[in-house]
Order: structure tokens, then sequence, then C-alpha cells
């Protein structure tokens, strides 16, 4: 049984990493755009109301602002919607923050599907592509609130822009203070010789889940929590692909340009694999209750073992 501690909202687990930063990096603040607590940043606001700044519903003058703030010494933590951090103020990001490399950490809060009754103009389904694009720039996305923590934590250690996808919907926890996370490198969750799953994201459990069920059929998946989509773990995925001959990936986002792209780009370049990308096939969402959106748009745990067995039929003829 995929062991599960606790079900929380990974954006939770970023409240908590700013918190633990508060108390021993004083050149942290905070930059709040009248979300404060769906941001989950109240409590550091509440705590250090001198390093939080309440700049309202101004998204771009908010990322500009933190942008000034690092070239004094302050390390920002941005924290608005994904569909703002990452789309409202792309301009922002690529030239006040990428472009003169500045140290902010920007937090996209209710990012993909799972953001639910909210509806498609809240549902940031493109962030990873439009972030992982940018130079200077790097991208994670924690698999649960355990992780967001780390995460959140890890990005104030290395300078420069950093963007955290989080979720609104409160998940299974999967990880544990004594997992491993370091930015830059994934983590094998589990081993596996027929098939490689690798995921991102919410839809971690959903791998973990589709394994298990595997394994009764006699089918060995490995699976992959690829939580740094850039600088992206080519040793990994190369190693998974040889391990296992094929590869399917599995986002909460777009199939093109996400993450299954990142990977696919990193196993054409290196070895070639079978492979099947995970995701939404160019659609945007809906309202709906989250659990229902994800089997709406196939991204359930019976939906990867699916592709499993259809990747796995390709592999055997010979790709």
């Amino acid at each position: 049984m995929v062991n599960v501690t606790e079900i929380k909202a990974s954006r939770q687990g970023y409240g908590e990493g700013l918190m633990e930063l508060g108390e021993i990096n004083p050149n942290v603040v905070v930059i709040g755009l009248d979300l404060t607590e769906s941001t989950a940043t109240h409590s550091f606001k509440n705590k250090y109301p001198d390093r939080f700044f309440s700049i309202g519903i101004a998204e771009q003058n908010g990322m500009s602002i933190a942008a000034g703030l690092s070239l004094v010494g302050k390390i920002p933590y941005v924290s608005t919607f994904a569909v703002f951090s990452a789309g409202r103020c792309w301009e922002q990001v690529r030239m006040s923050v990428c472009y003169s490399n500045c140290n902010v950490k920007i937090a996209g809060s209710h990012a993909g599907l799972t953001t639910g009754p909210d509806g498609a103009s809240h549902q940031a389904t493109e962030d990873i592509a439009i972030m992982r694009v940018l130079p200077r720039m790097t991208v994670i996305v924690p698999c649960d609130a355990v992780e967001a923590r780390k995460a959140t934590v890890a990005s104030a250690s290395i300078y420069g822009p950093v963007y955290i996808r989080l979720s609104r919907e409160p998940t299974p926890v999967i990880t544990d203070k004594n997992s491993l996370f370091e930015i830059g490198k994934a983590n094998v969750i589990k081993e596996g010789k027929d098939v490689g799953i690798i995921a991102c994201g919410v839809m971690v459990y959903q791998a973990l889940l589709a394994a298990e069920i595997l394994e009764k059929e006699n089918i060995s998946a490995k699976v992959v929590n690829l939580h740094t989509i850039k600088p992206i773990d080519e040793d990994t995925i190369i190693k998974t692909a040889r391990d296992c001959g094929c590869i399917v990936t599995v986002e909460e986002h777009q199939v093109m340009g996400g993450m299954g792209s990142a990977v696919a780009e990193v196993l054409v370049k290196n070895y070639p694999v079978p492979m099947e990308i995970m995701g939404l096939e160019d659609k945007f969402g809906e309202s709906g209750n989250a659990n229902e959106l994800l089997e709406k748009y196939s991204l359930k745990d019976k939906n990867i073992i699916e592709k499993v067995k259809k990747i796995l039929k390709i592999k055997r003829k010979g790709g």
C-alpha cells in the first residue's frame, strides 16, 4: 500500500517553509498580492509584519518591487496564484528578474486542474512551459506539502530566480522529513524494470497507485519523482530509460512544453526509447471537483495503467 501520512495542500508546506526561513534568515521577505490566506503566507505576515509587503492586486508591480528588494540584499518570495505569477507577470519575470539575474523566489499557487471550482481562468496549466523556457530560472514542482516546505527552504540557499509550483487542493502526503530533497536531483521512489513512470507534483501519488496495481499484474514499474524540472536530472532520466526501455510521463499540465517535453528533450539527445506523455491534450480545464476533473481529463491511476500497457506493447515490438 502507498504510505500516506496525511492530507495537506502543498501551498501549506510553502507557508511552513517561509516560517522556517523567517527564523533563520533575516533577509527573507514576502511580497503579498491580496491573497495572503490563499497562499498560506498569513503566518509569516503575522509574525514578521515588517518583512511582509502587501502590494494589493498589482502583480506586475509586486514582481518589479521584488527585483528591487533583491538588489539591496533581500530574498523576496512573491506569493500569488500561478496564473498571475507565471502569466500576468511574465514580462516582469523575464526582464526584471531573469535578465537581471535577481535573487527572487516566485510561488505559483493554485496551479493545475486541481484548483477545481475556480475554473479555467485560475487553473494554470501552462506555467511549467513558460517558466522553464526563461534563462536562469529554476523550476520546482513539489509532490506534496512536506516536499513543498523543503523546496521553499532550499530555494533560499541558491542564488537566482526560482519558480515553485503549488497546489490548492489538499492531497496525500507521501514523503516525510527524512525523504531526500535536493534541487536538481530526482527521487526514485519505487524501483522497477519494465517501464519507467516519471511524474511531478500531485501526479506522483497517482503514479504510485498505478505502479502498485501494475505490480499485481506482474508489471514492474519504476516511479520517479521529478520535482525539479529545471535544472533537470539528466542522469536519472537516462538511467531510467536504460533500465526500463520505455517511459511514461505524467503531469497536471499541458502536454506541450511541460515536464514530459523536458524529459523527451533529454532522451532524444541521449537515449531514445518509446515514450508516452500524459497531461492536458491542448485543452483548457473547467470548473468542478478536483478529483472529477482528473477523471475527466484522464489523469488518474487507471489512465496511467492504460498508457503503460500501450507503451509496453510498442517496446515488445521493438519500438
